[in-house]
């Protein structure tokens, strides 16, 4: 699994997402511009020392990568109307999460509506901390391969 965030604004939300990374093998990969450097150290005190042990990528072009790759790709948005755990999900899959602040851009909804799931939450609440959302869906797709080690 490669877990896809863009533009990430929280440094602490991206640490935690290494250390998820970390302990189920899955693979990052992060789209610019983020909100923070890579070197700063509220990003490295939440990934502590997990982050020798993911595979980190930092690209330009979300769309360029979705365009080009042969992998599935699902994006998650409190807007979609399909649950998560409806979907089933394969080792190489691609998890998108959008930015803490301003979600998804536009342009991927309109382009790939059909993929786009979400986390049930209750009535009129408007979303959950982008690093426990992207921890649900992980341990979801993870649980289908049946907690298999190395999920690369």
């Amino acid at each position: 699994m490669k877990i896809i965030l863009f533009q990430p604004q929280i440094p602490q939300n991206t640490g935690n997402i290494v250390r998820t990374c970390a302990v189920t093998g899955c693979d990052l990969i992060l789209v610019r511009p983020l909100g923070f450097s890579i070197t700063d150290r509220w990003l490295k005190r939440a990934g502590l020392d997990y982050w020798e042990g993911v595979s980190v990528e930092v690209i330009d072009d979300l769309e360029q990568l979705l365009l080009t790759t042969s992998a599935r790709f699902y994006f998650f948005s409190s807007k979609a109307e399909t649950c998560y755990a409806d979907q089933s999900y394969l080792p190489d899959d691609y998890l998108i999460f959008g930015s803490e602040t301003s979600g998804l851009a536009p342009l991927f909804q309109e382009k790939w509506p059909h993929l786009f799931r979400n986390i049930p939450m209750q009535s009129g609440a408007r979303c959950l901390n982008l690093a426990t959302s992207v921890g649900i869906v992980v341990y979801e797709a993870w649980k289908q391969q049946g907690f298999k080690t190395n999920f690369r």
